[in-house]
């Protein structure tokens, strides 16, 4: 199919459903995201510079800064060269080689911070930010975890689903900046006001009130601060997995799916083949695929090294009831706990 630039590549990705194997009753389909050009965040990066350059906020030949680990970085070198603009990121020293190669062979200038400040690493990139926009006055800043344009690129995604599947019963996706959850699930509440939103977490990630765990391993999911873009309302469930299960869960979707992702792909899998055991034979599981496997995740050395050799998988989550810190795979009803969170406040209140 002809194509006449590499940004009329992003978007119409695959839709597959899984085999999931004994147990499963729901249907589970995967949206590759992580077969756009680069990676999912192609979407965003795409939509939010096409806007700024539409609304005169990006002027031509302006410079780009972004914070990034991996895929958002990927998608502003594609499409910030793309239309012109010298891309610069900020990331830490956790970026992977091969993410790091091709942000260099696209021309990208790549800061990488050597410490990080009280609030983990993000905030060391944030303040290496903050320095470069002040280098480079005229710069554009796309401000992934904040930029409404973020989840609003999504609203494609969600129609390319309701043209594949009749209906969407759950989303489950994972949750960095907020935006492919939040934006997907808005798009879908058109069509079904009941949909289910499933949030994927990392254990050690501050999104949800849990304690923040700078030197976890996973990359893509989970933040160390909270994105304004995560719309909380809209949520109903939350769940968190570790490094070591984390890297499980995707090791086995290369092996019984043939899916190569990264480790978002594999956290998500791995709670929409659960819930696919806890719901009825007719009901549609979406589950986004972000990431495709360049990381390290595949390889042996690096994960004894990092303390992970056990790549066995727990069947199941353990529920919890509130937001007290998990180390292991947990779920959170989180929409219940919210409201009684607020039944608390107005009940003290009212005393």
């Amino acid at each position: 199919m002809l194509r006449k630039n590499m940004l009329e590549c992003i978007g119409q990705t695959p839709l597959v459903q899984l085999r999931l194997g004994e147990g499963a009753v729901g249907r589970v389909y995967a949206k590759l995201e992580l077969l756009n050009p680069f990676a999912m965040k192609d979407r965003v990066a795409k939509h939010i510079l096409l806007e700024a350059k539409r609304t005169g906020v990006l002027r031509d030949k302006a410079p780009i800064i972004e914070t990034s680990s991996g895929t958002m970085a990927l998608g502003l070198a594609l499409v910030g060269t793309s239309l012109g603009h010298q891309v610069h990121i900020v990331t830490d020293p956790r970026i992977d080689s091969i993410t790091l190669a091709k942000l260099k062979a696209t021309g990208c200038t790549v800061h990488i911070v050597q410490n990080m400040t009280k609030q983990g690493w993000q905030g060391a990139r944030l303040e290496r930010l903050q320095e470069l926009m002040g280098e480079y006055p005229n710069a554009f800043w796309p401000r992934q975890y904040e930029n409404p344009d973020n989840p609003r690129a999504y609203t494609g995604l969600a129609q390319e689903l309701l043209e594949d599947l009749d209906a969407v019963d759950i989303l489950v996706a994972a949750v960095g900046s907020g935006g492919s959850l939040c934006g997907t699930a808005q798009a879908l509440f058109v069509t079904n006001p009941h949909l289910r939103v499933v949030a994927v977490d990392a254990v050690g990630s501050v999104i949800f009130g849990q304690p923040d765990r700078p030197y976890r391993l996973q990359s893509g999911i989970g933040n160390s601060l909270v994105p304004a873009n995560v719309n909380f309302s809209v949520i109903d469930e939350v769940h968190w997995l570790n490094d070591q299960e984390a890297f499980a869960a995707t090791a086995e979707l290369a092996r019984t799916e043939t899916i190569f992702a990264g480790n978002s792909s594999g956290s998500v899998y791995a709670v929409a083949r659960w819930l696919s055991r806890t719901v009825s034979k007719t009901t549609n599981i979406v589950a986004i695929f972000p990431d495709r496997g360049d990381r390290s995740i595949y390889d042996e050395a690096y994960r004894i090294e990092k303390g992970i050799g056990d790549m066995a998988f727990p069947t199941h989550p353990q529920e919890t009831f509130d937001t007290n810190p998990v180390t292991a795979w947990s779920y959170l009803c989180y929409k219940n706990f919210m409201h009684k969170m607020t039944r608390l406040q107005e009940e003290h209140i009212a005393r």
